[in-house]
């Protein structure tokens, strides 16, 4: 079978730029939109929901839908990921489900936000609900598959870890691109009103990135690239030998601990700047966008890294060093330095750690999923992604509880209010918290055995090693000292 070429592997990665633009539009603008500050009111936006924490005193209603919807979409991660391995389609077992999720993914995202009712009404919340579910139907139907592909794609080392690295660039790229409605609606506004100012761009970035989800489709021949069987294995039996795989369990229960972390720092950010380094919160886009530019100068050492010591040393290390931000934000009020310097050293220290931890994991369950067909004979990509995804959520979902449930020791909060008020003390208990998470996730990780995974891979079925795999690997091996 061919090999993918640099150009060809730069084509799959603008898939990640369509989803992850859309993906990055719900999670920076439904509450935006829908739950909008006293200032943006002022501006002219409109109150679709009822606001205040009114369901049991904790969630809005828009936080109620938004969980159950994930539930949702948690149940069909693994359902979508056993249809795309027993998918014994002409165009191969993944193009297919991309091709047919790319445009409704589009539409609804689109749709999520054109409420029927201008103002506040309970069929706003049924047509929130409707939306909401069926976008992450669509994104899981995108998303599944073509995760699955990074380990099909891949053939050597060196090609999954630019597959990776191209990827993680263009999901930071369509994440800040879904941040320019907050910049362009602005503009607008002199000729639009404040909500269809908003529609206007969220219509331009889905076009944009259907264009970009498609684009693979079309231009890559799955079957050029890829030869193998379709699965015979049910749902429940394919999951269920998933977390079978030893290795698998040990990587999953380390990467929950990563998503705990991540979501903490990215949840948690404009409050540490608002209220722990008593910062204007407009601070957060800056020092967040000089961390992912810094992270993304970082991308091209990560290859040549992971080739001398290791995708395991390395991701320890990506934990260790979010670690280590968060033992800086822990700090901050504690001595006398002012508070942006805090955020400056917070951004430097994070930007190589998050380069780490946003590229190598996605590489280890290309590996592992490899390996695992290698001795079963069962192709099952598809679902090792998508129980990775599930542990994604899953880690999400336990840090936003933890958050909220951390950051408002020592205040009173408003019940009325859509935002949680945040004291400096409990933002410094959840940089503790977030601390013991990622110590946690590097040692779960030393219990994972990379050797014996490479080593799996670097022989054929037939028992004949891959040669070019085995030129790939043999210097990672040499250096790494795995059980």
């Amino acid at each position: 079978m061919k090999r993918l070429t640099k150009k060809q592997m730069i084509i799959f990665a603008v898939g990640q730029l369509g989803w992850s633009t859309l993906s990055g539009i719900i999670n920076a603008m439904l509450v935006t939109f829908y739950l909008p500050s006293q200032e943006n009111i002022d501006l002219g936006a409109t109150q679709f929901i009822k606001p205040g924490l009114i369901v049991l005193g904790v969630l809005t209603v828009l936080g109620l839908i938004t969980a159950a919807s994930r539930i949702f979409d948690a149940v069909t991660d693994p359902l979508i990921a056993n249809l795309s391995d027993r998918c014994k389609s002409k165009r191969g077992r993944r193009m297919p489900f991309m091709q047919i999720a790319a445009i409704p993914l589009s539409v609804v995202t689109v749709l999520l936000f054109w409420a029927p009712v201008n103002g506040i009404s309970s069929k706003n919340v049924v047509w929130v609900s409707v939306f909401i579910i069926l976008f992450y139907l669509f994104m899981t139907m995108y998303c599944t598959p073509y995760n699955a592909l990074i380990s099909e794609f891949g053939k050597t080392q060196d090609d999954r870890m630019f597959i990776s690295t191209a990827i993680s660039l263009t999901f930071f790229a369509g994440t800040l691109l879904a941040y320019s409605p907050m910049v362009f609606a602005g503009i607008l506004q002199g000729s639009f009103s404040f909500n269809m100012s908003y529609r206007i761009c969220f219509i331009v970035l889905a076009v944009i990135a259907c264009v970009c989800m498609l684009l693979p489709t079309f231009l890559l021949h799955e079957k050029d690239f890829v030869e193998t069987k379709p699965s015979g294995v049910n749902m429940f039996r394919a999951l269920g030998s998933t977390f079978k795989n030893r290795e698998f369990r040990v990587f999953v229960g380390s990467d929950i601990m990563y998503w705990i972390g991540l979501t903490l720092f990215q949840t948690g950010l404009p409050f540490f700047v608002q209220t722990s380094m008593k910062l204007d919160i407009s601070m957060t886009m800056y020092f967040m966008g000089g961390m992912t530019v810094l992270s993304a100068a970082f991308y091209p050492m990560v290859s040549g890294l992971t080739r001398k010591f290791g995708k395991k040393k390395l991701t320890v290390c990506g934990f260790l060093g979010l670690a280590l931000a968060y033992l800086i934000t822990a700090l901050i009020n504690v001595n006398i330095l002012p508070g942006a310097v805090f955020g400056v050293a917070i951004c430097v220290i994070a930007a190589f750690p998050m380069a780490l931890l946003g590229i190598i994991p996605q590489a280890i369950v290309a590996d592992v999923a490899e390996a695992d067909g290698r001795e079963t004979g069962e192709n099952k990509e598809g679902m090792f992604f998508a129980a990775r995804t599930f542990a994604m959520k899953w880690g999400q979902s336990i840090a936003m509880l933890v958050f909220t449930s951390l950051a408002i020791i020592g205040t009173t909060q408003n019940l009325d209010a859509n935002d949680i008020t945040a004291s400096p003390l409990g933002l410094r208990l959840v940089a503790v918290v977030a601390i013991a998470f990622c110590l946690l996730g590097a040692l779960l990780l030393t219990f994972y055995n990379e050797k014996k995974i490479m080593r799996t891979i670097t022989e054929k079925k037939d028992g004949v090693p891959d040669a070019q795999v085995a030129v790939d690997t043999s210097a990672e091996n040499d250096q790494t000292g795995e059980n």
